[in-house]
């Protein structure tokens, strides 16, 4: 994915996971994974269920660009989002008219989403 800085100036890179379950959001400099956002991918869509940064990394603006680029990415794999973590959530709420304009989709968690994610971890 692509290189970016945090609000700092230390280069970020953010990617997914060798596991293929979270994005990680790795500060270069440091060499430490400072924050990931897990999610769940089912029948063509990408339940984003849990995001975080360490707190020794926080008001750096990680979170923000972790969920931006692992939405961007999901949208290139033209996989719906269902935002059942609030920062995802909270990012799609006041940026989702822009995500959409560029092609992503997504659509609010239900309950049914909700018990999916339980029962899957």
């Amino acid at each position: 994915m692509s290189n970016l800085q945090d609000k700092t100036g230390a280069e970020v890179t953010v990617q997914p996971t060798s596991d293929g379950r979270a994005f990680g959001i790795d500060v270069v400099a440091d060499g430490v994974t400072a924050g990931r956002a897990f999610f769940l991918d089912h029948d063509g869509e990408r339940i984003f269920y849990h995001t975080e940064v360490d707190e020794a990394y926080g008001g750096r603006g990680l979170a923000t660009i972790l969920v931006r680029e692992a939405l961007e990415a999901s949208r290139k794999d033209d996989l719906v989002i269902v935002p059942v973590c609030p920062l995802v959530k909270g990012f799609l709420d006041k940026n989702g008219d822009d995500f959409t304009a560029q092609g992503g989709e997504f659509r609010r968690a239900t309950r049914d989403d909700v018990a999916f994610v339980q029962n899957s971890n």
